[in-house]
């Protein structure tokens, strides 16, 4: 027989313990915590197994909901719990001892910790795909000791994400494009633009499969070679450079840059299957420091892949959020401010001592610093600021796609255009391109704003002068789940 201690934390006259460890035959009185009103307890002796129960509050059936809990046979939620050899028990605990503990937990994190992590962090039981006796059978759950609120988060992601698959990120029906690598520069990204999309595969008809991704990056490292060689480029030249041609000097230009004479083997595809997990995805697209992967299945004759759908970390984060909303008070750590969390970039009087400092630009500075920043940077945007560090706009790498609209690519000069000018063709007016939020807005508010697929960064600023204190993207999110 094994110690299992069952507590009720949200008061009453009279509480009662119920479950499937008696046949639901008998009702057992709890016993008031002394010191602490509002917390009753009741320590059983069980055989290891699962179990389901339930709480007679002042007459009222009750369920814990910061605790697990499944649907039985005939519909009725009851809490779920797991009782192994080793388990542990968790002492009674006094008002004083309570007290203690969110002392401690102010002094380590800022925010007092919630009753259900006093008592119960000691052993997180987190159970994914949970049945029922009339569902099928239960699985058996996995125990960690967690340090902090971040342990118990990252565990139930990664136990969600570990158990999704690509499939359940993609829609019933809908379209992908690829780009094949014969195409002109000029009509790639004018359809880049046109599609408002940031990446497209390229397809190689003579090899008939998926050789690359093309993205904004590509058209910013074509702008500023175009801007350091144009004395020797006609316009027809230009015009004609294919997708293909443009890849082989970049890939000459790194080989170059190595300095070495050795032939240098082409990075191959990085892609991902239908039935791979989120979380193998994820972490595939964050260790290879990419945007997105193609999605590609292999044909029933064998004959060449098919390419099925472009995941990125914003669907990703999108499957999370909506797998986590109904649940946020199971994790305290989404509802804390941001400015309080390790994540994001700062400016200088806000970010932690070693944290890599916020980078900002003024309008008036030439779109050439900008196009330079963002790529030797390696960041996905910069935000525009006036001469009080207040926001004004923001320049993302894909603004660039922009200029194939109207050819003006071609013609632009990179120092003597400012990014105030550069701005007026891109589609300033929609403000899907970047959002904002406050230090004091939640973990998973921003979570909310990057779901968002053209929501790649949230600004952060202080309200009221909208003066600049730092960036949230999705790598940052990403990376700070994941570490």
């Amino acid at each position: 027989m094994v110690h299992k201690v069952f507590t009720w934390r949200y008061g009453g006259g009279r509480v009662f313990l119920c479950g499937s460890f008696n046949g639901w035959t008998e009702r057992i009185q709890m016993i008031n915590v002394e010191g602490c009103a509002t917390v009753f307890q009741r320590i059983l002796d069980l055989q290891p197994g699962y179990y389901q129960y339930k709480y007679l509050v002042d007459d009222v059936w009750r369920v814990d909901e910061e605790q697990h809990c499944v649907r039985d046979g005939f519909g009725m939620i009851n809490n779920v719990a797991y009782v192994e050899e080793t388990e542990i028990l968790c002492p009674s605990f006094s008002a004083q001892s309570l007290h203690q503990n969110q002392e401690y937990s102010r002094l380590k994190t800022g925010f007092p910790v919630s009753l259900t992590l006093v008592c119960d962090l000691l052993l997180v039981c987190l159970l994914t795909n949970q049945g029922t006796p009339s569902g099928g059978s239960l699985h058996k759950p996995v125990f960690q000791l967690p340090i902090n609120e971040i342990d118990v988060l990252r565990y139930r992601l990664s136990l969600h994400l570990s158990s999704s698959t690509v499939y359940d990120l993609m829609p019933d029906s809908g379209k992908v494009i690829a780009l094949d690598v014969g195409a002109a520069v000029k009509q790639a990204f004018h359809l880049m633009y046109e599609e408002g999309v940031a990446v497209l595969p390229l397809w190689d008809e003579q090899n008939t499969k998926i050789v690359g991704m093309l993205t904004a990056s590509d058209f910013i490292s074509i702008l500023l070679q175009l801007d350091r060689n144009r004395a020797i480029l006609t316009d027809e030249e230009i015009e004609e450079h294919t997708i293909s041609a443009w890849k082989d000097i970049k890939f000459r230009h790194h080989r170059e840059v190595s300095g070495t004479s050795q032939p240098l083997c082409r990075t191959a595809l990085i892609q991902a299957g239908p039935d791979e997990s989120l979380k193998d995805v994820a972490l595939r697209i964050l260790h290879n420091k990419i945007s997105a992967v193609p999605i590609l299945s292999s044909s029933e004759d064998g004959s060449c892949p098919n390419l099925l759908f472009i995941a990125c970390l914003s669907g990703i984060l999108k499957h999370i959020c909506g797998h986590f909303r109904r649940h946020l008070e199971f994790l305290p750590l989404l509802q804390q401010p941001v400015g309080n969390l390790p994540l994001g970039t700062w400016v200088r009087e806000i970010g932690k001592s070693g944290d890599r400092l916020l980078l900002t630009l003024r309008a008036s500075e030439p779109l050439s610093s900008a196009l330079n920043l963002l790529i030797q940077a390696c960041v996905s945007s910069v935000p525009i600021v006036d001469d009080n560090g207040n926001l004004v706009d923001v320049y993302c790498r894909s603004d660039i796609t922009s200029l194939a609209n109207s050819n003006g690519y071609t013609r632009i000069q990179l120092d003597q255009t400012i990014i105030s000018q550069a701005l007026e063709t891109a589609d300033v007016t929609s403000q899907s391109r970047y959002q904002t939020c406050t230090r004091f807005d939640t973990l998973y508010r921003v979570m909310e704003l990057l779901s968002d697929q053209a929501v790649r960064r949230v600004i952060v600023i202080e309200a009221s002068s909208r003066q600049v204190e730092g960036i949230i993207t999705l790598r940052d999110i990403f990376s700070y789940f994941l570490a």
